[in-house]
């Protein structure tokens, strides 16, 4: 059967929320390849790291009221305000003096920048019909990827420049440009626009829990939860043990996350298609299945190709789950109360572990003296999600939002 062709609003929809996610996988690079170097500058012992990096996913949790405020202000409007607060706050982050107003303005950059990363999903699966949902959250999150990418090559170069470590953060004012010229044609969404000419009252902060959907959320939540803690340490935390652990130079490093990022991306770009052909619940098997055995090799082998192999399935891993995990944030509630299910399931509750999860590493990695035995144990986290996604969740896929909203 032929799929549901695209209008041309959606297309540049498309590439729009595609380059919005773009600076999001930069940033999330970015603080995993500077870690080692920010350290050195600013006199840091080697288990800040993990304080640093849980610290700055404070912000994640903290992005639930932005999150929250799309059900509020509407989808494109909080778009544009969470692309415009990570622009400041992380090119403000090059100019930070020290350590503590580092973590301050990341933290703060976080918060819209999850803002963005959740808003842009949510915009994704309410604008693109059901049989190309899939794909278009996929699209979506590859070129959150694409910006991995971006970041691995340059960087290196970066590090080299007068500025070193902070250059990387400089760069930030590319999406503000970005913005001021792509804006003018962002719509609001059709499914809130409708929303807001009936009339839909705006609920309370509580008001999802005292509704058939509060049993879906906790279910959600924890599997973001459990989710998260592989796929944010196997990341964070691999230039570092790269470096100190297997001798690696910050040259051999980009080389390496450049070879696999480069290799994992016709993968992640076929993401979309495969939860749209195979299914949601599969494809999460198939995905935290292939993800567990990357961590595990990440930080287990020996030698640059090696890790190198075990580096392209680490970083499909760490991103592909996410389009399957967002269309089912997205698909099981009803418009009214998308956003507030998604920041209570993934913000609030979910990113415990996505904070939680380097601050536990770097607790242990500092009691036993390494970094790999720590991480590679998280791997046993991504067939806990699996069996949380066939017990709890259904299949969703070709379905309307207006009926996966119903099913609970």
């Amino acid at each position: 059967m032929a799929k549901t062709p695209l209008s041309s609003y959606q297309k540049r929809l498309l590439v729009f929320l595609s380059v919005a996610t773009f600076f999001e996988g930069y940033d999330f690079f970015a603080l995993a390849q500077i870690l080692p170097n920010l350290r050195e500058d600013l006199g840091l012992p080697v288990e800040s790291g993990g304080y640093i990096v849980g610290t700055i996913n404070i912000g994640t949790i903290l992005a639930f009221w932005i999150v929250r405020r799309a059900d509020v202000w509407g989808r494109a409007r909080v778009l544009t305000v969470t692309i415009a607060g990570y622009t400041v706050s992380t090119c403000l982050s090059g100019f930070a003096p020290d350590v503590y107003s580092f973590v301050g303005l990341q933290l703060v950059a976080r918060i819209f920048l999850l803002g963005e990363w959740a808003v842009s999903m949510l915009i994704a699966a309410e604008e693109f019909p059901a049989d190309r949902r899939g794909f278009a959250l996929g699209i979506v999150q590859a070129c959150s990827s694409l910006g991995s990418i971006f970041c691995a090559g340059v960087v290196p170069l970066l590090l080299k420049t007068p500025y070193g470590w902070r250059s990387v953060y400089f760069v930030a004012v590319i999406p503000l440009v970005i913005l001021a010229f792509a804006r003018r044609n962002l719509k609001e969404t059709d499914r809130f626009t409708r929303m807001k000419a009936a009339d839909t009252p705006t609920e309370s902060l509580w008001a999802i829990w005292k509704t058939p959907h509060r049993k879906r959320i906790l279910q959600l939540a924890a599997i973001w939860f459990v989710a998260y803690i592989p796929a944010q340490n196997a990341i964070a935390f691999w230039k570092d043990f790269a470096v100190n652990e297997r001798g690696l130079s910050d040259s051999d490093v980009g080389k390496a996350i450049t070879i696999a990022a480069v290799a994992a991306m016709p993968l992640l770009f076929g993401v979309g298609w495969l939860i749209d052909k195979i299914g949601r619940r599969k494809s999460a098997a198939l995905i935290f299945g292939l993800g567990a055995l990357g961590i595990v090799g990440c930080y287990t082998l020996h030698g640059q190709g090696l890790l190198t192999a075990a580096l392209v399935v680490g970083i499909f891993t760490a991103s592909a789950y996410l389009p399957v995990l967002n269309a089912y944030s997205s698909e099981l509630f009803p418009t009214h109360q998308r956003g507030a299910a998604f920041a209570w399931s993934n913000n609030l509750i979910g990113r415990l572990g996505y904070v939680a999860g380097p601050y536990v590493v770097g607790v242990l990695a500092s009691q036993t003296g390494a970094l790999g035995p720590v991480v590679a144990s998280t791997a046993v986290f991504n067939f806990v999600a699996i069996a949380l996604v066939f017990a709890f969740l259904p299949e969703t896929t070709g379905r309307e939002l207006e009926d996966t909203s119903m099913m609970h």
